[in-house]
C-alpha cells in the first residue's frame, strides 16, 4: 500500500556552485556516496539528483528534512538502478526514479508500507 509520494527537482548550476566546496559532499552524502560521484567524476548532474533523491524521500515520508542527510543513501544495484538505503527507524519500503538533463535533477520517491502484520 502506497503511504507517501515525494518529489524534487533542483537546478544544476546550484549545486554545481555548493560542491565547489567540500563541506556540502561531506555534509550531505556518505562515503559510500561520495566515492559513486567520483567514479563519475564529480559529475554535478549525478550529485544533483542523489540530493533530489533525498529531498523527495522527506516528503514521502512526511516529515520535510528532521533527519540527517546521511541517514539516507542514494544506492545503485549492479545494473546502474539507484534505491534507498536508511539508517532511520522506518516502516517502508522505498521506490526511487532519478532523471536529468543538462540544466535539472529531477527525483520521485514512493514509500511504500508493507499490508503484512
Amino acid at each position: 500500500m502506497i503511504a507517501g509520494i515525494g518529489t524534487d527537482i533542483v537546478e544544476v548550476k546550484r549545486i554545481k556552485r555548493l560542491i565547489q566546496n567540500s563541506k556540502f559532499l561531506n555534509r550531505c552524502f556518505t562515503e559510500k556516496e561520495i566515492e559513486y560521484f567520483k567514479s563519475r567524476n564529480l559529475n554535478p548532474q549525478t550529485i544533483a539528483g542523489a540530493f533530489c533523491a533525498k529531498e523527495a524521500f522527506s516528503k514521502a515520508i512526511g516529515t520535510g528534512i528532521r533527519f540527517p542527510f546521511k541517514a539516507v543513501e542514494v544506492l545503485h544495484d549492479g545494473l546502474g538502478k539507484p534505491y534507498i538505503s536508511t539508517k532511520l527507524n522506518c516502516e517502508y519500503s522505498f521506490h526511487l526514479s532519478i532523471s536529468h538533463t543538462k540544466e535539472y535533477a529531477l527525483a520521485f520517491v514512493i514509500a511504500e508500507k508493507s499490508n503484512a502484520r
